[in-house]
């Protein structure tokens, strides 16, 4: 069994609510919480970055300082020590370095960043159009059972595709629209959910 497991929201807190906070920006706290249009979204925070005037640095910065969720860390130990674990994320490798450093180098899937010469973000490059998707459905492809955890609307194909999708801490308007889904509010339940999957 393969596990697959959201970034942000699962494992860290989310990098644009505390972006937003930073740089007191209020219309960077829109996550894939709130906008299941994953383009629209992306489009709209590049627009806001560049008339706030805010590169790529700073919001490396504000990453770096961020921590895991409480717990998180020894969660994933723990899920790595009996299953393989594969992180699937819709963020960038230019943002997810210092975390993935923090968590212990799991395996990450996710996209890239294009940068300007001037260090703003140019446009964001996807490895593949649904990949959460694709991912779990190549590794089923492969022969392995497939159990997935997320908690916002880009996460939704991902528990779908997958033999078994667990809900990690939604909204409640995501827990009312998929209740098809298993919930779980924390780390010992989410652990559980999983090992109920064998």
């Amino acid at each position: 069994m393969i596990c697959c497991l959201d970034l942000e929201g699962v494992l860290i807190p989310e990098i644009w609510i505390n972006v937003a906070k930073k740089t007191k920006i209020k219309a960077l706290e829109i996550t894939t919480r709130d906008e299941p249009d994953y383009d629209k979204l992306m489009r709209y925070r590049l627009e806001i970055l560049k008339k706030h005037g805010i590169k790529l640095q700073h919001i490396q910065n504000v990453i770096k300082k961020m921590q895991p969720l409480p717990g998180a860390k020894l969660f994933l130990r723990g899920l790595q020590k009996k299953y393989q674990v594969i992180i699937l994320s819709d963020t960038y490798y230019e943002f997810a370095g210092s975390m993935m450093e923090k968590l212990g180098f799991p395996t990450l899937f996710c996209n890239w960043l294009e940068v300007d010469d001037k260090g703003f973000i140019a446009n964001y490059h996807l490895r593949q159009k649904n990949g959460k998707k694709q991912a779990v459905r190549g590794l089923k492809g492969l022969g392995f059972r497939v159990v997935a955890a997320g908690d916002s609307y880009n996460d939704i194909s991902m528990l779908q595709a997958a033999d078994r999708g667990i809900l990690f801490r939604p909204p409640p308007k995501i827990m009312r629209e998929f209740p098809q889904f298993p919930v779980t509010h924390n780390y010992q339940q989410l652990f559980a959910a999983f090992h109920k999957s064998v």
